[in-house]
């Protein structure tokens, strides 16, 4: 499983959810990466790419200037275990939500399961006329949220539905920019479906 922390965090902070998912997923291994760059503003965190600003358009360019360096991870750690993208599943927090479906949505092979936490779709336009793998996509979002409105899930989720592209929501009532335990239990049992649904 890859985790794709937000604008301004880090892997460290991701990598604490693997705690209360390893239960549920004994066999699963945890990647947490930082995010390449170093965030400007945020002095101990790192970002996947500048925000300059909150238009499809700018937030189409800076997904897909970020995904390369994900891609490669994922090629090197599949080739490294032996695995196949059925094997991943890409969980990714606000800007690393984005992340997620930026690249999960265009692997050659489809991977086993994409959950978003507190994000949105970035760059569907380009996706309108090919998608290249349609992996089944958890969204979650808090109703509270003031960094990426309650509306993104609601956009987003159209759109996928428009790419033809299988997709659950969880809407976490009073909850802003973070995630609940109920969201984290959502989540983890999308995960271990798509895992058994695999297996099985």
């Amino acid at each position: 499983m890859l985790l794709l922390h937000g604008f301004g965090s880090s892997g460290t902070d991701m990598i604490s959810l693997a705690p209360q998912w390893q239960e549920a997923l004994p066999d699963t291994l945890f990647l947490a990466p930082h995010a390449p760059q170093r965030c400007s503003m945020m002095g101990a965190g790192y970002q996947w790419w500048g925000l300059s600003g909150f238009a499809p358009s700018a937030l189409a360019a800076g997904a897909a200037s970020a995904a390369p360096a994900i891609d490669a991870l994922i090629d090197r750690k599949l080739a490294q275990y032996g695995l196949s993208e059925s094997d991943l599943a890409l969980v990714g927090f606000s800007q690393g939500t984005m992340m997620a479906l930026q690249v999960g949505l265009r692997r050659p092979r489809p991977v086993a399961a994409i959950v978003g936490y507190s994000g949105m779709l970035a760059g569907a336009a380009d996706l309108a006329h090919h998608v290249p793998s349609k992996p089944p996509v958890l969204l979650v979002h808090g109703t509270a949220d003031p960094v990426v409105p309650i509306a993104a899930l609601h956009m987003s989720e159209s759109q996928l539905k428009r790419l033809g592209v299988e997709v659950e929501t969880h809407i976490s009532y009073g909850v802003a920019h973070s995630v609940d335990p109920v969201g984290l239990r959502t989540g983890r049992d999308f995960v271990a479906g798509a895992f058994s649904r695999k297996s099985g």
